[in-house]
């Protein structure tokens, strides 16, 4: 394994032992250090099992990624801003909330974009590693191409999904968030050529399927277990089972983790086809 990936494994363990210990500091920035330290640890996972990573073979391609992900993650935030919630205070409409934030303003944004920076590189590096591992050998019965029509219903859907949130203000339709960009999306990325997982399954391969919903549920899980120990951290206010937790996460949650994988990858794949530049390289 690479140097970095010692690194990264170090700063994870070093992290959860000055956090038990209780160093302050460390508990502040918890989420950001660890998550700093899983990307470091992954990404050498990716590099040796394939060859490539985004610390050691794309990192132009890591930099858009890294960017991609804060701008993708302050779009969600909208969803979640009281601007599109009813409720009588500011937290009121919240679905999920932040705890023990830094009071420094610049301080603060520099913690939420350092933490949003590791979203996309976790998930898409955790979801190479399973595709090369435990998903390799996941194929399918070869797919029909959708017709324009499927494909003119599925952007149809995601459209749909993404405005009624802040249409019809309601904690109900938050799920709807985490796959209408998935469905607006992916069949914009097949048609036109970009990484896909709905283009591979027309060829009869579920692997990067697979490993992106491995990964979703992975980095999900990891998310809530760090969090829960964290200074600084986030809880949730759900209407549907909302008192059944692991963690902080009410059981149910989970479920959006894998969709909200899939999302993402929707989500970079697309806007990085706006730059016209040269295909993507093959992470996952």
């Amino acid at each position: 394994m690479k140097p970095h990936g010692w690194l990264g494994l170090a700063i994870i363990l070093g992290a959860e032992a000055a956090l038990f210990g209780g160093q302050p500091l460390v508990a502040h920035w918890f989420t950001p250090i660890v998550w700093t330290g899983y990307v470091l640890f992954v990404d050498a996972l990716a590099a040796w099992l394939t060859g490539r990573s985004y610390l050691t073979t794309d990192r132009v391609e890591g930099v858009l990624l890294a960017l991609t992900s804060i701008a993708c993650w302050w779009l969600f935030e909208l969803y979640n801003s009281p601007r599109f919630w009813r409720g009588g205070t500011q937290s009121a409409g919240l679905w999920w909330h932040y705890h023990g934030l830094e009071p420094n303003p610049f301080l603060r944004r520099v913690g939420y974009d350092w933490a949003f920076a590791t979203i996309f590189p976790a998930l898409f590096l955790t979801a190479t590693v399973l595709r090369t591992t435990v998903f390799r050998r996941m194929f399918v019965r070869p797919a029909h191409r959708p017709s324009r029509e499927v494909h003119h219903l599925l952007v149809a859907a995601g459209v749909l999904a993404a405005a009624l949130p802040l249409v019809l203000v309601s904690a109900w339709l938050v799920p709807l968030v985490w796959v209408a960009f998935a469905l607006l999306l992916e069949p914009l990325n097949s048609r036109a050529g970009r990484p896909s997982w709905l283009a591979d399954l027309r060829g009869g391969n579920a692997s990067r399927l697979f490993g992106l919903l491995g990964a979703g549920l992975v980095c999900g899980v990891l998310w809530e277990f760090w969090n829960y120990w964290a200074a600084t951290k986030w809880t949730y206010t759900v209407p549907y089972v909302g008192g059944v937790k692991i963690f902080e996460m009410p059981v149910l949650g989970y479920l959006g983790f894998p969709a909200f994988a899939l999302e993402c990858f929707a989500m970079y794949h697309w806007l990085r086809g706006l730059l016209r530049a040269a295909p993507a390289p093959p992470l996952p």
